[in-house]
């Protein structure tokens, strides 16, 4: 058998190009015996972390890559060696993403070329090269040798063998450039096919009858056994070897992202963890200025400690910064979730719930066991809450934090929209579907409510629709920025995971969302906005402008009956 990695793979993160989940072409690749696959997304490393948590699962080897489509008219999969070279390349993308709008890339060949240190490239031909590919490839040649190879595939589109024979001569008037074995990989298995057409026609804003040679000639892109993809290659068998070639040379895993959180400054003398225990204790006395609690104070010795083992003092003293610093600016924030569990965080004056009057457990919150970073949810006015945004930037640097994505996915609903558009069919008929128990919260649709939405189910173009319209629920359709997670860390960020401009003024973001960073055990902080934190701050205005007083938000008795008649009165002035 003929060892074969597919080193051209796209996942359905290459938005509406890609029609197949990264686990279902890991599983297919590892059902075929393929040597490893290389996810290589266009511009982007959005898809890799789930690649390769499913190829941990099943065993395959996975090589992290990206397709690079350069705004001068150039392709290349572009194959960190190590670490380093991973880091240059997650650099590229975010200068890229960083000096264009949302979801855009703008990268030259030139910026390639200044990342090139320790990448293994495979220059993607155009279908007709032309004398300019030619000497772009052999001055690439002269800089890159030894690291650069022109991908071949086999187009099953006639004269397949004489494409390749002039690809091998192109490279070797560019210089001796090889050629390697890819088959530019879409979808798992040929049945995705007219998937693929769809996300086509919904790229393009066009149906299938309208689509033309933009759809792809064959249903050929897919993951192939080795024992397919060496008869295609019969007579060059060199291209099929220096897949596995490539492979060894580029040893780089996602595993060795090792996560640094960022130092926090803390007195000359003092370690974080000191820092975090002076603060805590004193916090204690604030709290409890007759004493602290026999309860209180051995939960603050049992969490102490546990924070040290697991070196989160840095992670405390970040959140701590942040609160003081809002209330400073006296924007009101309040801590919630398993954070209430925490004596620790009570007495750092992030939560409110006193430990003397719960019994709340303190494991829900942080647990050696199960080896998750702390999770501190922090509400802050919804008014203001991106004054705290725009802090954390400041402190940290826009290289060193950025917010967290997330991931917008196909629902029912948009999804049997996009589908019947695509099929052409009428507004009526998408709208009739996406009426159903389907498009409202149902993961399917059964024929019953398909004929009490007036629609026909034997119907072809009707079954189509629906078989499609499953298949593309849960694809993602872009990227979105969390609604306040942040990631920081001690180096630069962009050397991590590529960085990109959210459709919001002075925001930047992440390719990964909360899940992915919690694979590979990145900790975020999570700076949230809650309308009632707002709200509240209102009531306080409006104390403070028609009595004349002036509320602390911890002094106000709950059963006063003055202060609830003024906030009545607010509401009733619309102030809220």
């Amino acid at each position: 058998m003929t060892d074969y990695a597919e080193l051209a793979v796209t996942t359905n993160f290459s938005f509406l190009r890609g029609a197949s989940h990264a686990a279902e072409l890991v599983a297919q690749a590892k059902a075929l015996g393929l040597a490893a696959i290389g996810v290589a997304d266009r511009n982007s490393l959005a898809g890799v972390v789930r690649a390769h948590i499913a190829a941990k699962e099943a065993g395959l080897r996975l090589l992290v890559s990206a397709r690079l489509v350069t705004i001068d008219g150039f392709e290349l999969i572009c194959y960190p060696s190590d670490r380093d070279a991973y880091g240059r390349l997650s650099r590229l993308l975010s200068d890229g993403k960083l000096r264009a709008k949302k979801g855009e890339c703008h990268i030259t060949l030139e910026d390639v070329i200044a990342q090139a240190e320790g990448q293994v490239f495979i220059a993607i031909p155009p279908p007709r090269p032309d004398e300019a590919f030619r000497q772009r490839l052999e001055r690439l040649q002269v800089l890159w040798a030894g690291r650069l190879y022109l991908g071949a595939r086999f187009g099953f589109g006639g004269r397949n063998r004489e494409r390749i024979a002039r690809l091998v001569d192109l490279g070797i008037r560019a210089g001796g450039v090889p050629i390697v074995a890819i088959n530019d990989v879409l979808y798992h298995a040929p049945e995705r096919r007219p998937l693929q057409d769809v996300l086509t026609c919904i790229r393009e804003h066009c149906t299938i009858e309208e689509a033309g040679f933009r759809l792809e000639a064959n249903a050929e892109r897919h993951l192939k056994p080795p024992e397919e993809m060496a008869r295609l290659f019969r007579g060059f068998e060199p291209a099929l070897r220096r897949t596995t070639e490539i492979m060894q040379r580029c040893t780089f895993s996602l595993d060795e992202l090792a996560y640094e959180y960022p130092d926090e400054p803390v007195p000359p003398g003092k370690t974080p963890q000191q820092h975090i225990e002076d603060l805590a204790w004193k916090g204690a006395a604030w709290r409890y200025p007759g004493g602290v609690p026999d309860k209180v104070r051995a939960a603050l010795v049992k969490e102490l400690a546990l924070i040290s083992d697991l070196d989160y003092a840095p992670y405390f003293l970040t959140v701590h910064d942040i609160v003081a610093w809002a209330r400073e600016q006296d924007i009101l924030c309040q801590g919630r979730g398993s954070a209430a569990n925490s004596a620790v965080c009570f007495c750092l004056g992030i939560t409110s719930v006193d430990p003397t009057i719960t019994d709340l457990l303190f494991e829900r919150f942080l647990s050696k066991e199960r080896k998750e970073p702390p999770d501190i949810d922090v509400d802050f006015e919804h008014e203001r809450r991106e004054e705290v945004i725009q802090y954390v930037y400041r402190r940290y640097g826009r290289h060193k934090a950025a917010l967290t994505a997330t991931v917008i996915s196909y629902r029912p609903r948009s999804a049997v929209r996009e589908v019947c558009k695509a099929l052409g069919l009428s507004e009526d008929i998408a709208g009739a579907l996406a009426g159903t128990v389907w498009g409202s919260f149902g993961s399917d649709v059964k024929e019953k409510q398909i004929r009490q939405a007036g629609l026909d189910p034997s119907n072809p173009t009707i079954r189509r629709a629906i078989q499609l319209t499953r298949q593309l629920i849960g694809f993602p359709r872009h990227l979105s920025q969390h609604v306040g997670g942040f990631v920081l860390t001690r180096g630069p960020l962009v050397e991590t995971v590529p960085i990109g401009n959210a459709a919001m003024d002075e925001r930047t973001f992440i390719e990964w969302d909360k899940d992915d960073i919690a694979a590979l055990n990145i900790m975020k902080v999570d700076v949230l906005a809650l309308g009632m934190l707002t709200c509240i701050r209102k009531a306080f205005d409006l104390l403070r402008l028609y009595k004349g007083l002036d509320y602390d938000l911890a002094t106000i008795p709950a059963d006063d009956p003055a202060t609830y008649d003024m906030l009545c009165e607010g509401d009733s002035l619309g102030v809220f």
